[in-house]
C-alpha cells in the first residue's frame, strides 16, 4: 500500500471538497483576498515592513511528548513501543512516523476507554503487557503514556511491578517507563524524558570497569544519513562509541521482500554498558538535557553537549579543548 505524503495527501478531491465546507463556517476571506495578499508579500512595501519588527514571538512546528517517547524507543534492539492511553493517540503517532519515513512503524497502545479514565488504567496495563510479550516477543517493551494516563494519575512503576507479579511478563524482562503528559512539553521533551527511562532502566546493576566507548545521543534527529554519517566517520577514527539510540536501520530499512518486526537498533548490550563509557556527547541540547544530567550525576560521567555545527563547533582547536572538557 502506498502510503502518501501529507502534501500529496491534502491535495485529493475528498480532501478539497472537505476544506471547501468547512470555509462555509469559518468566515475566511475569499479566495482573491488570499492571492492579493500572497502578492502583496512580495512587494517592497512589504519587505521593509517585514524588516523593521523588532519583537517577534515564534510558535515553533511540535508534536506532543509521547511521539518523542515511541521515536526514541524504538531506536534500541527488539523493542516494542508501548503507550498507556487511547488507540487513536497512538495511531497519530505511528501514522505520523510512518508518513515521515515511508516505513511501517510499531508501537502497541492499551486502548484505554471511558471505564479507564474512572477506574485507572491497571487492567489495560496487564492486559496490554501480556499480549504485547505473547504476540510480538520483544526483548524490551518500553512504557511511556498518554493525556488519559497523566490527568487520572496512573503509577507506571507500580503497575509494571504488578505485571512481574502476576507473572503477566517475564521477571527479567526489560521494562523502562516515562511518564510523557501531552499537555507539557513537546516531542522532543517525550524523547529525553525516555532515553533517561531507557538508560535507567538497562544499566541497573552494569556498572563495571570502563569500558573506553563514548556514548553519542542525537537526540530527535530524523536524518537516518546523520546516523550512518557519525557512524561511518567515527570507525575512520578508531574511535570506539555506542549511539543511544540508532534509529538508522529502524526508519530506513533495506527493501529485501520479508518484513522485519525489529530490523535494527542499539544493541541492549551496548546499552547497558553504555554506564561504563568514558564520556557522552549529545548532538542536540534542548532534547538531551534531563539525560545529561543524569548521566553526569548518576554515572559520575563527562557529558557535555556538542553540535558539529558552524566553524566554531568543528574547528580542530575547539574540538581538542573540547576533548580535554570530557576528560578523554
Amino acid at each position: 500500500m502506498k502510503i502518501k505524503d501529507h502534501n500529496e495527501l491534502f491535495q485529493e478531491q475528498e480532501y478539497l471538497e472537505q476544506f471547501e465546507r468547512k470555509k462555509e463556517f469559518e468566515n475566511c476571506p475569499s479566495a482573491e483576498e488570499v492571492q492579493r495578499t500572497a502578492e502583496w508579500t512580495k512587494t517592497e512595501e512589504y519587505r521593509e515592513l517585514n524588516f523593521k519588527r523588532k519583537h517577534i514571538k515564534i510558535n515553533p512546528a511540535k508534536a506532543c511528548q509521547p511521539l518523542g517517547a515511541v521515536f526514541c524507543a524504538s531506536g534500541f534492539e527488539g523493542t516494542l513501543p508501548f503507550v498507556q492511553g487511547a488507540q487513536g493517540c497512538v495511531a497519530y503517532f505511528r501514522s505520523h512516523l510512518s508518513r515521515h519515513f515511508k516505513e511501517p512503524m510499531t508501537a502497541v497502545s492499551t486502548s484505554m476507554t471511558e471505564d479507564a479514565a474512572v477506574f485507572g488504567g491497571l487492567n489495560n496495563m496487564l492486559e496490554g503487557l501480556e499480549n504485547a510479550y505473547t504476540l510480538y516477543h520483544p526483548k524490551m517493551l518500553a512504557v511511556s503514556t498518554t493525556c488519559m494516563a497523566e490527568v487520572i494519575g496512573d503509577d507506571l512503576n507500580a503497575y509494571i511491578r504488578t505485571a512481574r507479579e502476576k507473572g503477566v511478563i517475564p521477571k527479567d524482562l526489560p521494562v523502562p517507563f516515562a511518564h510523557t503528559p501531552s499537555f507539557v512539553g513537546s516531542h522532543i521533551t517525550g524523547y529525553d524524558n525516555m532515553m533517561k527511562g531507557i538508560l535507567t532502566a538497562v544499566t541497573a546493576g552494569k556498572k563495571g570497569e570502563p569500558n573506553g566507548k563514548i556514548n553519542i545521543i542525537p537526540g530527535f534527529d530524523t536524518y537516518t544519513g546523520n546516523y550512518r554519517e557519525l557512524k561511518r566517520l567515527l570507525n575512520m577514527m578508531d574511535v570506539k562509541h555506542t549511539i543511544l539510540a540508532d534509529v538508522s536501520d529502524i526508519y530506513d530499512s533495506p527493501t529485501t521482500g520479508e518484513y522485519k518486526l525489529y530490523p535494527g537498533g542499539t544493541p541492549l548490550t551496548d546499552a547497558a554498558d553504555s554506564i561504563n563509557a568514558t564520556a557522552a556527547i549529545a548532538l542536540q541540547k534542548y532534547s538531551t538535557s534531563k539525560t545529561l544530567d543524569y548521566i553526569g550525576k548518576e554515572w559520575s560521567q563527562s557529558a557535555a553537549v556538542l553540535t558539529p555545527i558552524g566553524i566554531k563547533n568543528t574547528d580542530p582547536d575547539f574540538i581538542y579543548e573540547f576533548d580535554k572538557l570530557l576528560k578523554i
